[in-house]
């Protein structure tokens, strides 16, 4: 079972640790961990990310070199409903969509039992 993958790009390098991370925590405690950064990301009022949450704590988490237009993608890749929003599953579900280790890891899905505690 792999617990770290390395994605290899010219221009950056991303280290994937979610596999490890569920691996550690157990699923239940993972998704624990995705709803907290959804916390953080989202707009307290509306109970969603929203562009404007997603703007504002960018810049709180360094990234303020992120323009209106690859914001505007990211909710884009996860909005499942048309909203222009990210409500708690549509966040957990796009990252572990974005995670490659997962991806690959048929244990982590059947196994682990991870998808018992996603409710899809």
């Amino acid at each position: 079972m792999a617990l770290s993958v390395i994605m290899e790009d010219p221009l950056c390098q991303f280290e994937d640790y979610f596999p490890s991370m569920i691996h550690m925590l157990g699923a239940e405690a993972f998704l624990g961990e995705l709803c907290n950064g959804f916390c953080l990301l989202m707009d307290v009022e509306k109970g969603l990310i929203t562009f404007e949450s997603l703007k504002m704590n960018s810049i709180v988490l360094g990234l303020d070199d992120m323009r209106d237009d690859e914001i505007l993608c990211m909710l884009e890749e996860g909005d499942l409903d048309g909203d222009g929003a990210l409500n708690q599953m549509e966040f957990c579900i796009l990252m572990l969509r974005l995670s490659p280790g997962l991806i690959d890891d048929y244990k982590f899905q059947y196994e682990d039992g991870f998808l018992d505690h996603m409710h899809i």
